[in-house]
């Protein structure tokens, strides 16, 4: 959490669109939008997360929702921004927002479900405080 604003710091990532990402529709298909949704996120992850943390430690997606605002076209430049909200004893709460370099038009906002599993045995696993102090933005409830 960014303590000067009281907004969440956020991890960006630019995407450039490619032909393979539009559909008959002339547009950005909407399975792409979350594909951009998980690559922020893996790559946000990857970007703060210790090596130690990294290898024992997958996440997968346990809810999606999607807002689809704009359609992107052909040779437009996307930035991916996330942040990790909210956390549960075995969820965090990411935000994502896609939008449009050129002139900063929100495009899609995404909010997703992340459980963390430990790497050996798939199974989901409590995560301790400095993955919860690096990632978790805001409040934690012992809901999950």
């Amino acid at each position: 959490m960014n303590r000067s604003n009281g907004k969440p710091d956020a991890f960006e990532l630019t995407i450039a669109v490619h032909p393979t990402d539009i559909d008959e529709l002339g547009h950005v298909n909407n399975v792409v939008y979350l594909r951009w949704v998980q690559d922020v996120a893996v790559a946000h992850w990857r970007h703060a997360a210790t090596p130690e943390q990294q290898a024992a430690i997958f996440w997968v997606v346990v809810r999606h929702e999607i807002d689809y605002r704009h359609p992107v076209k052909l040779g437009e430049i996307i930035i991916a921004r996330t942040w990790v909200g909210a956390s549960t004893t075995h969820t965090f709460e990411r935000h994502t927002e896609l939008l449009r370099e050129q002139d900063g038009k929100e495009l899609a906002r995404a909010r997703t479900l992340w459980c963390p599993i430990d790497i050996k045995t798939f199974r989901p696993i409590l995560v301790g405080d400095d993955v919860r102090r690096r990632f978790s933005a805001s409040g934690y409830s012992n809901d999950g």
